[in-house]
């Protein structure tokens, strides 16, 4: 059997015996929309719960538009074509583009003419958030679980925010787009660690594809409407990177309609836990480094046995990356239960924890072998996991273990599946 991997720009390919136990789990294909640029139009337009973009500004308005940062595979120009078409055919609107980056690095000069094209990186404004200098930032109030609200001061001061960006499942905010794109996407680091905390992610509904009783995604809403007055721009997108679907409109009602939408087709069930699973984190930009990679492994925990092994494979060509702390947690824990014990602790408040945290109950239940051109084997075991050189070989040398009747799932497309155990 071969199975192609999504993994960097090129994807990997795989070859299983077809004598062994191997199940695929992939999300249903939903084909590309045949003009997305007129989709997109259309939407804006014609939105869901709000008035159209159009009717939303004056001459004197001053319009924020938030895109995602490299990591994610927005289709950036299509997005912003569109709403500065709108913008621009009302003479005097302000506008200034935010890059959404949380507490991710800055983008290059190069990777931000790569994400929003020459002619819009020429001509606009963009300001990237910088999560980490309060002087940037405006206070906004606490949030209704007591975590003070910083946002990004100039982004505040915009009568009319535009959140563009796509919807997939998330390890544990549930979805991804809506109010993101606002918490972390433009909040200081005091918000985002408040959010990220040890009792907020270790929650039971803090998982994939759960929004009600979520506690991240229920602040991340509550942030979202301190920011003022918003219009939603979302899509979702299939294993090709192409859209499938537009969202436009209340933030709300929209975000409801486009993660009702990528539900559909996420969601598999399978008919028990397997003994390897081999997942990877949807190839570039997601699979951009280990930090990320982290959401490929969380995607195979559902569906693995305790005791058994996850395998993924990342290409991570930006390394552990070295940016934040999620790699000095790691590299000073011995282990994942000392990890998780050291996060769990009360007072425990760092940058990037809520990655590591994740990581560590994974581990707590399987074994974590990564393939990856981008890290070294040092670099992986300073990371608590485990090299794999070539995924077959990996799965030959746990099958001497478990046994050649093992069973084996291996999912192409990692988190863009959301994978259950029917039972």
């Amino acid at each position: 059997m071969r199975v192609k991997l999504a993994y960097g720009k090129t994807g990997l390919q795989v070859e299983l015996d077809d004598a062994l136990d191997v199940t695929v789990v992939e999300p249903a294909f939903v084909p590309a929309l045949p003009d997305p640029a007129a989709s997109v139009r259309a939407a804006l337009a014609s939105p869901i719960g709000s008035p159209p973009l159009r009717d939303l500004v004056r001459p004197g308005t001053r319009v924020g538009v938030v895109f995602s940062d490299i990591t994610r595979p927005a289709p950036n120009p299509l997005l912003l074509s569109a709403v500065l078409e709108v913008l621009d055919g009302v003479p005097g609107v302000e506008i200034v583009l935010f890059n959404a980056l949380g507490t991710h690095r800055p983008n290059t000069e190069a990777e931000l003419r790569a994400m929003v094209g020459d002619a819009v990186f020429e001509r606009r404004r963009i300001v990237q958030n910088d999560a980490f200098d309060p002087a940037t930032q405006v206070r906004v109030g606490a949030t209704s679980r007591g975590h003070e609200t910083w946002l990004n001061a100039e982004f505040m001061r915009c009568d009319l925010k535009v959140l563009t960006g796509f919807i997939e499942p998330h390890l544990f905010a549930g979805f991804s787009g809506g109010g993101k794109a606002v918490m972390p996407g433009m909040a200081g680091q005091r918000t985002v660690l408040g959010n990220h905390d040890a009792g907020m992610v270790g929650h039971p509904r803090a998982i994939w594809g759960v929004t009600r009783g979520n506690p991240i995604f229920e602040e991340v809403r509550e942030v979202a409407g301190r920011a003022g007055r918003l219009f939603l721009l979302n899509v979702a997108l299939n294993r090709d990177k192409a859209v499938t679907g537009v969202f436009a409109g209340d933030l709300d009602a929209a975000h409801a309609a486009g993660c009702a939408f990528v539900k559909r087709s996420a969601m598999v069930a399978v008919p028990r836990l397997f003994d390897i699973v081999v997942t990877t984190n949807s190839g570039y930009p997601l699979d951009l480094n280990l930090y990320q990679s982290v959401k490929g492994m969380r995607a195979a925990d559902p569906i693995v046995r305790p005791g058994g092994a996850i395998v993924i494979a990342a290409r991570c060509a930006d390394g552990v990356p070295e940016h934040g702390l999620y790699g000095r947690l790691l590299r000073e824990s011995a282990s994942p239960a000392e990890l998780l014990a050291r996060i769990s602790a009360p007072g425990f408040l760092e940058q990037d924890q809520w990655q590591a945290q994740v990581q560590a109950l994974v581990q707590l239940k399987a074994g974590v072998h990564v393939r990856s051109d981008g890290l070294t084997d040092d670099e992986i075991r300073g990371a608590l996991l485990l090299p794999c050189r070539r995924v077959e070989d990996t799965i030959g040398e746990l099958l001497a273990s478990y046994g050649r009747g093992a069973s084996i799932c291996v999912m192409p497309e990692g988190p863009q599946t959301v994978p259950y155990v029917a039972s």
